[in-house]
């Protein structure tokens, strides 16, 4: 991973970023999906459980693992108390611990732009999910200024600040997830656009929770007290925010389902 590519190591402060963004979009993915009740679930890059809780309290599910690179974000995740019975594992999105057909399905949750090679991350759901189960995906539109700090990210670069990044933000696109889906030999693919909008009670409330990204919290760090003001007074400017006045920000997400083909699984 590049030096200047996102990292989440920190469950608390990824709760307060993203934690909320995560939900949202996350019932909005699950509305569509619609997935029947009694599955084995795996939650690929499933990060502090922010989505790993919403399987649990909305799908029933016979069992719940989900795999994460950062032992902080999973330890976060095992602190829920509606995920005291899931499993998590420290695990690589590109080479899944667990044997041929051991899921009914599998998700990438917020996740598929961070895997450096995201076709390999698909075969391996393809690989872990039984035949005619469900492999499906929900991004950020990365490249499409969907993801919600996308203004904060515009504003630090005109600062001369480069902002941290994903490895592939191309997979965000629907095509491109259209298109992993079909070259994994999955069938039955459909894709769909969310857009979900979060209010802060303000423009502090905002700021502070964007001091407090763990995605961004080293940039900040290393600008200087001027910067810092000028980015603060940039983003208020942009939001039209009156200090007290509740203040609601939208982001956009691509998603794609589809099915394991028997074909796939053939010897």
């Amino acid at each position: 991973m590049g030096t200047n590519e996102i990292k989440f190591t920190d469950g608390a402060a990824y709760e307060r970023y993203m934690g909320l963004w995560s939900r949202m979009v996350g019932d909005a993915f699950l509305d569509w999906l619609k997935p029947r009740s009694g599955l084995r679930w795996l939650d690929v890059g499933c990060g502090n459980g922010a989505f790993t809780e919403r399987l649990a309290e909305s799908c029933a599910p016979a069992s719940l693992h989900g795999i994460d690179p950062s032992e902080p974000q999973l330890e976060f995740a095992r602190s829920r108390n509606a995920l005291r019975t899931a499993v998590f594992r420290k695990a690589d999105a590109m080479s899944l611990p667990y044997p041929d057909d051991a899921f009914d399905a599998a998700v990438m949750p917020l996740v598929i732009f961070f895997v450096p090679d995201p076709a390999k991350g698909v075969a391996e759901m393809a690989r872990v999910v039984v035949a005619g189960g469900i492999v499906s995906a929900y991004a950020w539109d990365m490249t499409g200024g969907g993801f919600p700090y996308a203004m904060l990210m515009e504003e630090l670069k005109a600062l001369g600040h480069e902002a941290p990044k994903t490895p592939f933000p191309e997979a965000s696109r629907l095509e491109t997830l259209r298109d992993l889906w079909t070259r994994a030999g999955l069938e039955s693919i459909a894709t769909r656009t969310f857009e979900v909008k979060r209010t802060y009670s303000g423009f502090e409330d905002y700021w502070a929770t964007i001091l407090g990204g763990p995605s961004v919290g080293p940039t900040l760090a290393a600008m200087s007290a001027a910067e810092t003001a000028a980015l603060r007074e940039r983003l208020r400017t942009r939001l039209a925010a009156p200090a007290s006045e509740p203040i609601t920000v939208s982001a956009r997400c691509n998603a794609v389902h589809g099915k394991v083909a028997p074909s796939v699984k053939s010897p």
